[in-house]
């Protein structure tokens, strides 16, 4: 027997370690080449509060779509400076600071809050191309048809691997045309006891089906919505019934518990637009004529790893904004971590102060990182002082 068993979890450890090497695959596969992020799935208003902006900020962001960079420089900082490693993703925030530089604000929401126009070959090359790096020209000389509005992904919200899971999505959904209706009622619903006896008489039968909770919990899935499997593994083994478990649990205090009407993060998906009331800060009148007038000189798109940006820059950054990309290096890449916060120690103003997200119910892999600091090897978490109430 002890021999059996031994064999069994020799077995199991290696279809274990050839299933964890598919999803890694896949996830590479999807994320090689695409958009990932059409939207930032981040509320920029919790940034806000948790950092404080100032007009003498520096401040590093994970590009992702852009539009929380925007809104840094509508709360006040003075510089912003969005990095990513995948140049689709500062392509995207290129064409919109052009978009905003070149367009008058009708337009521009018609782009990137109604998703598309039948003028967007227009726009681009009357007002938007010309103020292009030469990387985002070439993206968007061949991928401008996200905007025209035609073909079952209609909207550019429906574009990037996001849009396309969010696609797939609707239609795993039942009945998905005759839910509009109950949606719209949802979004004028007078408080949040309308809403929810809204949502778990009319909704929730037809949206948690069980051909969703499968879609939801595919790798390929997942990859598309920019899940890595270490963020995945994180959530499996703290949440019962596993990552399509947690997305229904959170569609259920989205849809039944948190005022839909203002919740621009899943309209836009489950709609393909904005509206005017409920959509992103940049995208208002008001604060799309402050970009224009000169806000959007403070920001700086740079196509790196945060590392190399960082080495690269003069110290004195004053506020980080990580994004959950550390969950991924702490599975896959420890020592690249460990240089990360080498560098962000090293070019941090005093005071500086950052923010991540994590799948993690409690993030800790950060304590025991062992990192230089002032020529000596410490633990991170003997230099960082958390914040835990207000985060």
């Amino acid at each position: 027997m002890p021999r059996l068993a031994t064999a069994k979890e020799k077995v199991k450890r290696r279809f274990s370690a050839v299933r964890e090497k598919m999803r890694n695959r896949v996830f590479r596969v999807v994320h090689g080449k695409h958009l990932i992020y059409n939207t930032c799935w981040e509320d920029p208003a919790l940034d806000r509060i948790a950092l404080n902006f100032q007009a003498d900020d520096r401040v590093l962001v994970i590009t992702s779509a852009g539009c929380n960079a925007l809104d840094y420089l509508l709360a006040g900082a003075g510089e912003v400076n969005a990095v990513d490693m995948n140049p689709r993703q500062n392509a995207l925030l290129e064409f919109k600071r052009a978009a905003i530089r070149g367009l008058d604000y009708a337009s521009f929401f018609e782009l990137f809050g109604r998703g598309a126009s039948p003028r967007a070959g227009d726009m681009y090359h009357d007002a938007i191309r010309s103020q292009l790096s030469e990387p985002a020209r070439h993206y968007w000389d061949r991928h401008l048809s996200f905007f025209d509005g035609r073909g079952w992904r209609r909207s550019f919200y429906y574009h990037g691997t996001t849009g396309l899971a969010a696609k797939l999505a609707l239609l795993h959904i039942h009945d998905w045309k005759r839910l509009r209706g109950p949606f719209n009622q949802l979004a004028e619903a007078r408080d949040a006891s309308e809403q929810r006896d809204i949502y778990h008489s009319r909704i929730r039968g037809h949206l948690l089906t069980p051909s969703l909770r499968w879609f939801l919990s595919r790798d390929t899935t997942l990859s598309l919505l920019g899940v890595p499997s270490a963020q995945r593994r994180q959530i499996d083994g703290v949440y019962a019934g596993g990552v399509a478990q947690f997305v229904c649990d959170c569609v259920d205090v989205v849809f039944g518990e948190l005022p839909f009407a203002s919740n621009y993060f899943w309209r836009v998906y489950l709609e393909g637009q904005y509206t005017a009331s409920s959509c992103p800060e940049y995208l208002k009148p008001a604060n799309f004529q402050r970009l224009k007038n000169g806000l959007l000189d403070g920001l700086k798109i740079h196509t790196s790893t945060v590392t190399d940006f960082l080495w690269g820059t003069a110290p004195g950054i004053s506020k980080f904004v990580l994004l959950d990309h550390m969950d991924w290096m702490a599975s896959h890449h420890p020592q690249a971590l460990t240089t990360e916060w080498e560098a962000i120690l090293a070019r941090a103003r005093p005071g500086a102060r950052a923010i991540f997200r994590s799948a993690a119910s409690e993030a800790t892999f950060l304590d025991d990182l062992p990192v230089t600091h002032r020529g000596r090897p410490t633990p991170q978490g003997g230099i960082l002082r958390y914040h835990p109430k207000l985060a």
